[in-house]
């Protein structure tokens, strides 16, 4: 059974920083790509940033590349999101999600609030 639990969000001020986790269990960590997703209120789910399976590549979302980080532990089933000089439009659920065995499988997500 693939489970992803997200953590990290919470309320921050914009220019402010936060680090999103997500574990995951049931699948084969270390062989699988992980991503970030995102889905503001009334928006479409927004890709965020992409880690190989090793971690020896990412990729970020244009809007976000040189304020978000992804990073990887594959010792503890772990990928993890950066963020960092945050906006508001920044204000999202965030979900990492992977494909296992053919099915796209996300977590339940963390809301991130960037407000003064």
């Amino acid at each position: 059974q693939v489970q992803l639990v997200e953590s990290g969000g919470g309320l921050v001020q914009p220019g402010g920083s936060l680090r999103l986790s997500c574990a995951a269990s049931g699948v084969t960590f270390s062989n699988e790509h992980m991503k970030w997703y995102r889905q503001a209120p009334g928006k479409e789910r927004e890709w965020v940033a992409t880690i190989t399976s090793t971690g020896s590549s990412t990729n970020i979302a244009n809007s976000m590349k040189g304020r978000f980080t992804i990073s990887r532990d594959n010792t503890k089933n772990t990928v993890s999101l950066q963020m960092s000089s945050l906006k508001p439009e920044d204000t999202a659920v965030y979900y990492c999600t992977v494909n296992w065995r053919a099915t796209n499988y996300w977590g339940q997500g963390t809301q991130v609030t960037v407000s003064s």
